[in-house]
Order: C-alpha cells, then sequence, then structure tokens
C-alpha cells in the first residue's frame, strides 16, 4: 500500500484505501456531477495520484459502480419499508417493480449505473448475484403469506428477485410508453396467477 499522498494520514488497510478513493469520488459526483468527474478530480480529492487510485481501481467505471453499491443498503431499506404498506405477495412483486422503475433513475448513486454510458454497466450489476441475494431479502423481509404464494425456500425468493429485476431492469435500461398504473396492470397480468398457486 503506498504511503506518499492521503494528505499526510495514509491508510492503514487496503479496505480504508478503497473507501477513501470511493468517499473521494462520491464527493466529487455530488459536487459537479458524472459528466464532470474525473479519474484526475477523484485522486486529487482523495489527496493521492492516479497511479495511486488505478492500483485500487482500474477505472472510473469501476470507482463509480463501487460508489453505487454503497448506496444499495439504504435504497433497499426503503424498497423494503415501502413494500411492507401491501397485503399480498402479487402487490408484493407488482410494487416492488414499480418502486424500482419510479425511483432509482433519480437515486443519486445507485442511479450512476443508469447514467455510466456502458450499455452493460447497469445491466452487469442489477443481474448479478449480489444483486439477486439483496432482492431476495428485501422480499423476504416483507411480512405476508409467501407460502400460501408458493414460495417456500431460498431458491424460490431468489428466483423470484430474479424475474423482477429482470423486468424492472428491463424497463429502466428500454422506457415504456405504459404509465406506472399500465406497468402495475402488466406485472399483475403475467406474474400474479404465478403467485396464486
Amino acid at each position: 500500500m503506498g504511503h506518499h499522498g492521503w494528505r499526510g494520514n495514509p491508510p492503514g488497510t487496503e479496505d480504508e484505501a478503497r473507501r477513501r478513493i470511493t468517499d473521494a469520488a462520491t464527493a466529487c459526483l455530488d459536487r459537479v456531477g458524472l459528466a464532470k468527474t474525473s479519474l484526475s478530480d477523484v485522486a486529487a480529492e482523495a489527496g493521492v495520484t492516479r497511479q495511486t487510485v488505478y492500483r485500487y481501481y482500474p477505472g472510473l467505471n469501476d470507482i463509480l459502480r463501487a460508489v453505487a453499491l454503497a448506496g444499495v443498503e439504504e435504497f433497499a431499506g426503503r424498497m423494503e419499508r415501502h413494500l411492507t404498506s401491501f397485503a399480498t405477495a402479487v402487490e408484493v412483486a407488482v410494487e416492488s417493480v414499480v418502486f424500482a422503475v419510479r425511483t432509482l433513475p433519480g437515486e443519486p448513486h445507485l442511479g450512476l449505473l443508469l447514467q455510466a454510458g456502458e450499455a452493460d454497466f447497469f445491466t452487469e450489476a442489477v443481474l448479478s448475484p449480489l444483486a439477486f441475494s439483496y432482492g431476495a431479502r428485501i422480499l423476504r423481509n416483507v411480512p405476508v403469506d409467501w407460502a400460501a404464494a408458493g414460495v417456500t425456500g431460498d431458491a424460490d425468493f431468489e428466483g423470484l428477485a430474479e424475474i423482477l429485476m429482470r423486468l424492472f431492469q428491463s424497463y429502466l435500461r428500454y422506457p415504456s410508453s405504459l404509465t406506472e398504473d399500465g406497468i402495475r396492470a402488466l406485472v399483475r397480468r403475467w406474474i400474479g396467477p404465478a403467485l396464486r398457486g
């Protein structure tokens, strides 16, 4: 680990170094936005050289992914709280898609996955095993009768999370002319029967 720079206070671990770089990127993004943030800006904010940044992240998109993932827990908590106001597995499934389509683009850091410019950047992040496990955890924590809907084990929760995440990923990458109510009706029509036994 390099000890030059870091504003005279080198990190104690590799993880701390990555966190400081991520924090520096977050500060740059909050100040000037994605379009005006460069790897050089992030390095300057962290008090290190570009070479030091490259030791921890191969490129700016890797830093952006780390910034976005840092916002996952907070977003997951808000989605879970929102979904607890629905009484059935069908409504939870429908509303999870609508919530993601409505809120993800405006998320200050998770929205970076949509804005980053590379077509696969968002897709890789949303359709990853880590994302599916987050989705399954959110669903599992919503107090509805999942067993009555045929969702009983980890594989069922992860499978349902994957289907729902693939749906909202598609709506976000390729926007539809449907309104939120239109998306609700479509998802209810085709996902609903699978959750009624």
